[in-house]
């Protein structure tokens, strides 16, 4: 099988999931009143773990991408159903590179998502009556939950996604191709997926180094999570 046609069935494989995953008659957990506050507590989390990030202009629009486009509480299901939509397009399109970067994001997307089911199960159990989400509460549900061999996974593919963009963004006529499908994109209903490469490129283009962006997202994520799986009662340092 060739590498094109192992990323196509990726791609339509990842692309399936993500739809039965986000769809509430075949999966009920995404009704749970806890998903929504869980979300949005994790979004605030990592804005303050970017602090530095976003303080340092170089850095800012990276920072404020990973933000908005790949790793928070944003909803992807519009940008995946446009993937979905023209993928046979992409595949002839876009460099398979740049296909796998998209895939990655995909796949990044799912899991978080599939995770955040999960606790929110779990804190429907531990806190059925409270309202509100707090670093304890949020550090048990985390540590109940488990698999920590897919949370480093999911913290591998953030680091793949942003170093995925970064080669792209030095992909000789890529950025071309990106601003002469603007228009066709819009006009087909295609702006959330065209949004999503124009601003990671745009980020991506002012950033510099970007492996030591990414490298110090993935040390920091990784520790995060080894001292909430220790029970470290200060998992989150500064953070209010």
């Amino acid at each position: 099988m060739s590498r094109t046609t192992d990323l196509s069935t990726r791609l339509s494989d990842l692309l399936a999931r993500h739809q039965a995953l986000h769809d509430p008659r075949k999966e009920p957990r995404n009704g749970l009143r806890w998903l929504q506050e869980l979300r949005s507590w994790q979004a605030r989390r990592l804005e303050a773990s970017f602090d530095r990030f976003l303080r340092d202009p170089r850095r800012r629009p990276a920072a404020q991408f990973f933000l908005s486009d790949v790793y928070n509480d944003h909803d992807f299901s519009r940008r995946d159903a446009d993937i979905a939509r023209v993928l046979p397009m992409m595949q002839r399109l876009l460099p398979s590179a740049l296909l796998g970067t998209v895939a990655d994001a995909i796949e990044l997307g799912l899991l978080t998502h599939a995770f955040d089911l999960r606790m929110a199960q779990r804190l429907q159990t531990l806190a059925p009556r409270r309202k509100r989400l707090d670093a304890a509460l949020y550090a048990q549900a985390y540590r109940d939950c488990g698999l920590p061999r897919l949370r480093g996974h999911q913290i591998e593919l953030i680091g793949r996604v942003g170093l995925g963009l970064g080669r792209a963004v030095r992909m000789p006529g890529v950025s071309t191709l990106l601003k002469l499908s603007r228009g066709p994109a819009k006009a087909a209903g295609l702006s959330e997926l065209q949004g999503f490469l124009e601003r990671g490129f745009a980020a991506f283009g002012q950033l510099g180094d970007v492996r030591e962006f990414i490298a110090e997202i993935e040390s920091d994520e990784r520790e995060v999570a080894w001292r909430l799986f220790e029970g470290d009662p200060d998992p989150f340092p500064g953070l209010e």
